[in-house]
């Protein structure tokens, strides 16, 4: 008799995103999800709840943000109005993701507010 062995679950998707502008930063950044989260323009296939690991970096800031964050947006390529292919990744409760949440709010100040069109809604 084969023995069957329990498969292991697969290892997140890393990730990096390198925002260099606030406009960009604007329209990627998801503050409607409740931890926040950021959208990630990937032409690689992804399913919602899939984890992934982003390494964050914000315009002049020297650090990375490491999230280990699960998707929660799926913008498939040839979507509707042009948007481009990529996915929301929703930052984790813990202590990295309301770090990250934090200083993209202090960067976007007023700008959070505007009803400019972004990569989601």
């Amino acid at each position: 008799m084969a023995e069957i062995s329990g498969a292991s679950p697969p290892r997140p998707s890393v990730l990096s995103l390198s925002v260099k502008e606030k406009a960009a930063l604007y329209a990627a950044y998801m503050p409607f999800l409740a931890n926040g989260g950021i959208f990630v323009p990937t032409s690689r296939s992804y399913q919602l709840g899939d984890e992934i690991y982003l390494i964050l970096s914000l315009m002049d800031d020297a650090s990375k943000y490491p999230i280990a964050g699960k998707v929660v947006w799926v913008t498939p390529a040839g979507a509707h109005n042009n948007k481009a292919p990529g996915i929301g990744v929703h930052f984790p409760a813990d202590e990295s993701g309301q770090r990250t949440r934090q200083r993209i709010e202090e960067i976007l100040g007023a700008a959070i507010t505007s009803s400019r069109a972004t990569h989601t809604l």
